[in-house]
């Protein structure tokens, strides 16, 4: 059995070749999966989830991970998400790999949203604003523009300032023209591509100052009680997600369906309908595209694979 801690794991999977294997499973079917939510007994918000997805004739991978939101506060920091991935073999059971959860979900959710601006986003899109200044905004921005070599500029919003600076101070040392953005409206105007992975209850980015040909990513929205963007997003931009599965339970689009606001019939397709050809991705440069990532177990088992194979 294969052990990975998250060095390996990020060392294991660069962007390009993780967007490439998740587009070749998405060729494919789509696995059986399933997901746990247990609460913190003891109250307190914290919960443990469980989510197992097999292919069929293939292997089984489940994440077992803990969302505590309150960890970037200790000292020193963790992540807010944690946990481990392993994968079984599909035919005898046997265990393959464990590897670290926590660089498991930067890779998978990440390189999801990535795999949709590969898509979806401009080819001569130059300019990436990052909404968020957790542990993943790093791996996003990076994975944004392996998906888009074009971008050639990245703007950090937080709301502490702080945050911000910390990380496109961290992107530049990475050689990155990074720089944190003090008004996220003028940003969000100015971007090509726009990628949310907060944990907000309100509105960040403003429909109406999107400008046409942009590309909105929203992440971190993922009840319904959060939100990142507003209805009138949702209005301009043709809607992508990942997964049929689970979008009706997000922030954001969640509401927006319920509400019909968005109808079903307006979700252009997921990633299963992209990569085997059924839907059209950009249709126009002036077209505004809206990826929500969803998320789901069928992605911790494509990871999964690509980790196993590149090993």
């Amino acid at each position: 059995m294969k052990v990975f801690d998250a060095a390996a794991v990020h060392a294991a999977l660069p962007w390009p070749y993780l967007i490439g294997a998740l587009s070749q499973a998405h060729r494919g079917a789509m696995p059986a999966s399933d997901v746990v939510v247990q609460s913190n007994p003891a109250g307190g918000g914290e919960q443990f989830i469980t989510l197992p997805g097999w292919i069929p004739g293939g292997p089984i991978a489940v994440k077992m991970v803990g969302v505590f939101a309150g960890n970037e506060r200790l000292s020193p920091p963790q992540p807010n998400v944690q946990g481990l991935v392993a994968m079984f073999d599909g035919a005898t059971g046997a265990p393959l790999l464990v590897a670290d959860g926590a660089a498991m979900t930067a890779r998978k959710t990440a390189g999801d949203s990535a795999l949709a601006a590969s898509l979806l986003a401009r080819d001569d899109a130059e300019v990436l604003l990052v909404v968020g200044a957790g542990a993943l905004a790093p791996h996003f921005a990076a994975a944004h523009m392996a998906a888009r070599p074009s971008l050639k500029r990245v703007l950090v919003w937080n709301r502490t300032a702080a945050k911000a600076d910390a990380v496109a101070a961290g992107l530049r040392r990475d050689g990155v023209d990074a720089q944190a953005a003090g008004d996220i409206d003028a940003a969000v105007a100015s971007a090509d591509v726009i990628t949310c992975v907060t944990m907000s209850d309100r509105t960040l980015v403003k429909g109406a100052l999107l400008k046409p040909g942009t590309h909105l990513d929203l992440v971190g929205a993922y009840m319904k009680s959060l939100r990142e963007t507003d209805e009138e997003a949702l209005s301009r931009g043709r809607i992508f997600v990942d997964t049929w599965r689970g979008m009706e339970n997000t922030g954001d689009l969640g509401p927006a369906l319920a509400s019909g606001l968005v109808p079903v019939t307006a979700i252009a397709g997921d990633h299963f309908d992209l990569a085997q050809g059924r839907v059209q991705g950009r249709r126009s440069a002036h077209e505004i595209t809206i990826f929500k990532n969803v998320g789901g177990a069928h992605l911790d088992v494509f990871t999964a694979i690509a980790l196993n194979d590149a090993a």
